[in-house]
């Protein structure tokens, strides 16, 4: 019933100038231990090609996210190690703000926020590099444009090509405690109008969510929303393959092409640090041009 995942490490914003990143890091090896343990039914995948792969034996391809930008301490060599872990997109904030994103849910004044500082445009940048999909949830709107305007590849929730991933939280869906299943389709079927059917997929935040829309309690209930998305003879089956998947995975070859047009082009990694962060003291000693020049003397 399920294809694909993405299982979300997510630690809480309390942890950033604290233990964000040791946190992050324990996430991602209990995810890559659960798709070991239940390796008959789940294939871990960190690539559109992987993907695809676990599909074709009939497992559900797992991927990693991580859910909120604190959990770099402001690094980007935490960011490429993450890359290296198998962790395929960022979601920059979450409910708190970094040194370098505003969050929405600390958006000061709307038109007035901070957005990405120069370092924030260079974790976009980065993420650009290493192919690393961007997520825009919990973001405020300031942030929105910036990583819109430097991202050359499509992002999620996103209008430059890239995919809104619709969430099942219920006052998200309809302006009341309790939606149904029937809800989520109208839902989806007026983002369809507003964006169109290339640009929807399915991002249920069953994690996250402290109460489901009747008929969608969990994964299990997939086949009920597309069967209702049927019914409402306003889709048809290639409509539903790309809301279940095809949308998603052609964002991703979008952003694996872009990483290697910038390998192609030379791009090296970028080596920029905060200097005035909790979290950065001492970090020049991390870029490897300085530490070239200082080899070299």
């Amino acid at each position: 019933m399920v294809g694909g995942q993405f299982w979300a490490a997510y630690v809480p914003c309390e942890s950033q100038y604290l233990n964000a990143v040791q946190l992050t890091l324990e996430q991602v090896d209990l995810i890559k231990r659960l798709i070991e343990k239940y390796s008959q039914h789940m294939q871990f995948a960190a690539s559109s090609r992987e993907i695809l792969e676990a599909h074709g034996r009939g497992r559900i391809a797992s991927l990693i996210g991580v859910e909120g930008g604190h959990s770099l301490g402001s690094s980007l060599a935490v960011l490429r190690t993450l890359y290296q872990l198998g962790v395929r997109y960022l979601t920059l904030t979450h409910t708190c703000n970094t040194p370098w994103a505003q969050s929405s849910s600390v958006e000061d004044d709307g038109e007035k926020g901070g957005g990405l500082s120069v370092f924030g445009k260079a974790v976009v940048q980065e993420m650009n590099r290493l192919g690393m999909l961007i997520d825009l949830s919990h973001t405020s709107r300031s942030t929105m444009r910036d990583a819109l305007r430097v991202s050359k590849a499509p992002l999620i929730f996103a209008d430059n090509g890239g995919l809104v991933m619709v969430t099942f939280y219920n006052y998200f869906v309809k302006c009341g405690p309790q939606a149904s299943v029937s809800d989520v389709a109208e839902h989806i079927y007026y983002i369809r109008n507003l964006i169109g059917v290339d640009h929807i997929g399915v991002g249920g935040d069953f994690d996250g969510i402290n109460k489901t829309p009747r008929g969608l309690e969990d994964v299990s209930k997939y086949p009920e929303l597309f069967a209702e998305l049927l019914r409402s003879g306003k889709w048809n089956v290639l409509d539903l393959k790309k809301v279940a998947g095809l949308n998603l995975l052609r964002v991703l070859k979008q952003v694996e092409r872009v990483r290697d047009d910038m390998r192609t082009a030379g791009i090296t990694p970028y080596e920029q640090y905060l200097t005035d962060s909790p979290d950065t003291a001492g970090k020049c000693a991390l870029d490897i041009n300085a530490v070239q020049r200082v080899t070299e003397i």
